[in-house]
């Protein structure tokens, strides 16, 4: 289906012309634009034209859905009126750092890294979903299923292990991630990231009941032979210092001498300085802030709850809800499960469930068009659609899913449910949870289901 040229023209004008477009690329639904000036930008001329499902602007980017399949077309398009030349994500990346302050960027940098590896964590979410429910008493039956049928008990132990292998070398992967996105080599940091959990280490998660721990000695200094699975900061600092020697490196030694040098000193001088201080300083750090979290919740699970469920979807609109995944996979690493990732589930359904229930107060039927499927997207994990394209522009429909999202949060928080993994964040989320736990969250997907749909019909009918 080819796209509309006068519309993708009507896109160009509404966002201030092609002199206001600094670079342009593509994601899976949006158009991401780094724009000269934001202020330009005809919001409201931008989103009457048919073509268009929603915008916002975040992390320096000005961001226009167009929906799976038809934003390729409608780039090419853009790109041929505009002369601009294809950018990829990079450069529009670099293009739109110009105007974020410290804070903006720092949560683009954690963006910029976990993003990458979230489908390896997301796709391990999944099968160990599958695991649960071979390996989780009284789901089908009283026992398990590999205990009712123990031929299936070696299939089990195969999908735990291919599930449990991103958790397992995750520090490799954010390695990988991390030195790509400081400007070093990928592949040294994905050496990094396995030297960190070295199987000739102490694993991490049995340094706490170890009764002793091995040691270096290195001309009297003591060091602790302990890996770092399960972690995020250690790694994280460690592959920022390998990234900043490695460029060093490359600016002072000639190139033919690179390949013999600079690999070898960089990872010798990194690794000494990770296991001797950025190991030991960043666990003890990692490990107070799961500990400061999960005080919180501890003392008032019913108030934590209320606030990060009914707070993670403008943390979306901000950006910010990126720095929340390093969170979570440091209290999976730290106390083998999450209680943070099941309420961002809950609000991606509740941003659905606001959506859906458009369908029955506007009059439009493009918005009645966009309501249903934004909402499909949303059930499935993907809240763009619903959150820009029709959450945010009818206010009370925003504020109705998020107050079904706090109070779901306020349920589950007090019920302890957890996850062991991150998943899909949608109607598919149950299975990144402890079968134990389903009870409990299945009513939360009851409330995010039932009280943003209601609440939204009824203050939209109110307001008509």
């Amino acid at each position: 289906m080819a796209v509309d040229k006068k519309q993708v023209s009507k896109i160009i004008e509404a966002i201030g012309g092609k002199e206001n477009i600094a670079a342009a690329t593509h994601c899976v639904t949006r158009l991401r634009f780094a724009l000269v000036d934001e202020g330009k930008v005809d919001k409201e001329k931008l989103e009457s034209i048919d073509l268009v499902k929603g915008s916002f602007s975040t992390s320096g980017q000005f961001q226009v859905v167009i929906g799976q399949g038809t934003v390729d077309k409608a780039y090419q398009e853009l790109v041929k009126q505009t002369g601009i030349g294809e950018a990829s994500k990079e450069d529009v990346k670099k293009a739109s750092e110009q105007h974020l302050n410290p804070l903006q960027r720092a949560v683009k940098t954690l963006a910029d890294i976990f993003i990458p590896i979230l489908p390896a964590i997301v796709t391990a979410g999944l099968l160990m979903g599958i695991n649960n429910l071979l390996t989780g008493p009284g789901i089908f039956f009283e026992k398990s299923v590999v205990e009712v049928y123990p031929q299936w008990a070696d299939i089990a132990s195969i999908i735990n292990l291919i599930a449990n292998t991103a958790f397992t070398f995750l520090p490799g992967l954010i390695g990988w991630s991390a030195m790509t996105r400081f400007g070093g080599s990928p592949l040294l940091g994905i050496v990094l990231g396995l030297m960190l959990v070295h199987p000739d280490l102490l694993n991490a998660w049995g340094y706490g009941s170890a009764e002793k721990v091995p040691t270096w000695n290195i001309f009297g200094l003591e060091v602790e032979k302990v890996g770092y699975q399960g972690q995020v900061l250690p790694v994280l600092i460690a592959s920022y210092v390998l990234a900043k020697v490695e460029i060093f490196l490359r600016k002072r030694i000639s190139d033919s001498f690179q390949m013999l040098l600079v690999a070898p000193i960089a990872l010798l001088a990194t690794g000494f300085i990770s296991f001797v201080a950025i190991g030991p300083i960043t666990f003890a750090i990692g490990n107070a802030i799961t500990d400061a979290v999960i005080a919180v919740f501890n003392f008032a699970p019913f108030l934590g709850g209320l606030l990060y469920g009914g707070l993670y979807a403008p943390l979306v609109i901000t950006g910010m809800h990126h720095t929340f995944l390093a969170v979570d996979l440091q209290l999976i690493g730290n106390t083998g499960g999450t209680f943070l990732w099941p309420m961002v589930a809950l609000s991606n359904i509740a941003q659905g469930s606001a959506a859906l229930a458009m369908l029955f107060v506007l009059k439009d039927e493009k918005l009645k068009s966009l309501s249903v499927t934004s909402a499909v997207s949303a059930y499935l994990g993907v809240t763009e659609p619903a959150l820009f394209g029709v959450n945010l522009r009818y206010r009370y429909a925003f504020i109705s899913a998020i107050t079904g999202s706090a109070l779901a949060g306020a349920f589950i928080s007090i019920q302890g449910v957890k996850a062991p993994s991150i998943g899909v964040g949608g109607l598919p989320g149950f299975l990144s949870i402890f079968p134990a736990n389903w009870g409990a969250f299945f009513i939360g997907m009851a409330i995010v289901i039932i009280i943003p749909f209601l609440l939204t019909i009824v203050v939209g009918k109110m307001k008509k």
